[in-house]
C-alpha cells in the first residue's frame, strides 16, 4: 500500500521505518529534510510539503510535536487537508489537547475527509521494534482500513471508541500515569538513598516483586543510572505539555486532578533548575535535591 507520513522526528522516524519494513510504499515530509535521508535511501519519496504527501495517498499519518505544529501541518497553507481526497484518511498519532483533536475531527469532516485518532504508548526504541501500544478511535470502516498499517509498529491495538477525540483523552490519561509513577519512584529512591540503601537495590527488589510493569522496569532503570541525556530522550518540556493538557481536560469535565498538579509543579521545578531538554526521568533529581542529596 502507498502511505503518507508527515513528521519524521524520533518517534515518527521509527514508525515510518516499520511501515517500510512492512513492504509499504512511503511518501514522507519533515521540516528538517535531512532527518529523512536514510528513509529516502530505502525508497521513500520525500515530498516538499504535507499537501504534496496527501495528494499522492489515501492514508496519511502524522506525528508532529504539539498542537501548533499539527495545526500547521494539517490546516496550514500547504497542509494535509488542502489536498487530501474525499473519503481519504488522516491518522494522527501525536499527543494533542482535546481542543486540537476536535479541530482535526471537525475540520476533516467539513471537507468530507476522515480523521482517525491513533495515539501510541512507548518510546522510539519500542516503535523501532514494532512494540508500541496503539489506542485508536474513529469510524469502524476507517479503523479496519488502517489496522494492518498500525500492526507494523504496534504490538497491541486498543479501540477506545467511535469519536477520535477519545483516543486523545486516553493517551493524556495514561501519560499522567507514567509521570506520576516516575514521581513515586523518585521519592522512594531518594528516601532509601538518604537512609543508605543503594537505589539499584530498591530497583532490583521493586521490579522482581509486585512492580514488574514496563513503566517501572524501563523508567526505573534510567532513573537509578541517572541516564538523563541519551539520544532521542523525551524532554521535560514534553511532559509539561502533556500535564497541562491533562489538567485542561479535567477542567472541561469538572473532574479534580490534584495529583496531576503535583506532577506539573515537579516538571516546572525541573525546568527552573535548567533541565528542560533532559529526559523527563530527571524528576529523580528534584526528589534527591529536596532530600538534601547531592
Amino acid at each position: 500500500m502507498k502511505v503518507g507520513f508527515v513528521g519524521i522526528g524520533a518517534m515518527g522516524h521509527a514508525m515510518a521505518q516499520r511501515l517500510l519494513d512492512g513492504g509499504h510504499d512511503l511518501v514522507i515530509w519533515n521540516r528538517t529534510r535531512s532527518r529523512a535521508d536514510d528513509l529516502v535511501a530505502r525508497g521513500a519519496i520525500l515530498a516538499d510539503t504535507p499537501a504534496d504527501v496527501a495528494r499522492q495517498v489515501r492514508i496519511v499519518f502524522s506525528m508532529m510535536f504539539d498542537d501548533a505544529s499539527t495545526e500547521q501541518a494539517v490546516f496550514g497553507a500547504e497542509g494535509i487537508a488542502l489536498s487530501l481526497a474525499r473519503g481519504a484518511i488522516h491518522v494522527c498519532c501525536a499527543t494533542l489537547s482535546l481542543a486540537q483533536a476536535r479541530r482535526l475531527r471537525d475540520g476533516h469532516a467539513g471537507r468530507e475527509q476522515i480523521y482517525v485518532g491513533a495515539t501510541v504508548l512507548g518510546r522510539p526504541p519500542a516503535a523501532a521494534a514494532g512494540e508500541l501500544f496503539v489506542i485508536t478511535a474513529g469510524e469502524d470502516e476507517a479503523l479496519k482500513r488502517v489496522h494492518p498499517l498500525l500492526e507494523c509498529f504496534g504490538a497491541r491495538i486498543f479501540d477506545a471508541g467511535r469519536d477520535p477525540v477519545q483516543a486523545t483523552l486516553v493517551k493524556l490519561s495514561l501519560n499522567f500515569m507514567i509521570y506520576s509513577t516516575i514521581e513515586q519512584m523518585a521519592e522512594v529512591f531518594a528516601l532509601n538513598e538518604k537512609a543508605g540503601i543503594d537505589p539499584h537495590t530498591i530497583f532490583a527488589i521493586m521490579t522482581n516483586t509486585f512492580y514488574t510493569a514496563p513503566v517501572h522496569r524501563n523508567y526505573g532503570k534510567l532513573m537509578v543510572a541517572h541516564e538523563y541525556d541519551h539520544p532521542g530522550a523525551p524532554p521535560v518540556t514534553l511532559g509539561l505539555k502533556d500535564m497541562k493538557m491533562f489538567l485542561d481536560a479535567g477542567g472541561e469535565y469538572d473532574v479534580p486532578l490534584p495529583y496531576a498538579s503535583v506532577v506539573r509543579d515537579r516538571l516546572l521545578s525541573a525546568i527552573s533548575a535548567g533541565d528542560a531538554n533532559r529526559d523527563f526521568v530527571v524528576l529523580m533529581e528534584r526528589a534527591r535535591q529536596d532530600s538534601g542529596l547531592k
